[in-house]
């Protein structure tokens, strides 16, 4: 006694694929993707060598920012380069420099003994002064040290 009432339509299925739900779902997720992207981007890139560093290439010989053990800066451009600079000082030779070379590249030599932060924070004048390409500077670690070193797990 299964019989249709007279008065009811018969619906036929729906063959489309209702796309609303992934809709949301893709702007969930591209909002959770949209927001950390640019906290990432406000570091300071650069890659550390933990054992044994080679030369860069090129001919050109890069500007080298060097940080004493007192965290006094000294940059080799321009004249007098054995005396120690002013934070302006050094955006104002490094700026002149790449005005010349865009694309040039700049060292960082940091003494052992000098807080890292006084580092970074010559890097942040590097950056304040247009340049892209920093890099820093290390001495290769010898073969019987690299030896005793702990290995990472």
């Amino acid at each position: 006694m299964a019989a249709t009432h007279p008065t009811r339509k018969k619906r036929r299925l729906a063959h489309e694929i209702n796309v609303v739900p992934y809709i949301d779902v893709m702007l969930v997720l591209l909002i959770i993707f949209m927001i950390p992207a640019p906290l990432l981007t406000q570091g300071i890139e650069i890659n550390l060598p933990e054992t044994v560093a080679e030369a860069l290439p090129g001919s050109d010989e890069p500007v080298t920012l060097t940080v004493d053990a007192k965290g006094r800066f000294y940059v080799d451009i321009g004249e007098n380069t054995s005396k120690a600079l002013a934070d302006d000082e050094v955006v104002r030779r490094v700026r002149a420099y790449l005005k010349a070379r865009p694309d040039g590249m700049i060292l960082i030599k940091g003494d052992t003994r000098v807080d890292y932060g006084r580092v970074a924070y010559g890097m942040g004048l590097l950056q304040e002064a247009g340049a892209v390409r920093i890099g820093f500077v290390s001495e290769p670690v010898r073969r019987k040290e690299a030896a005793r070193a702990p290995e990472a797990e």
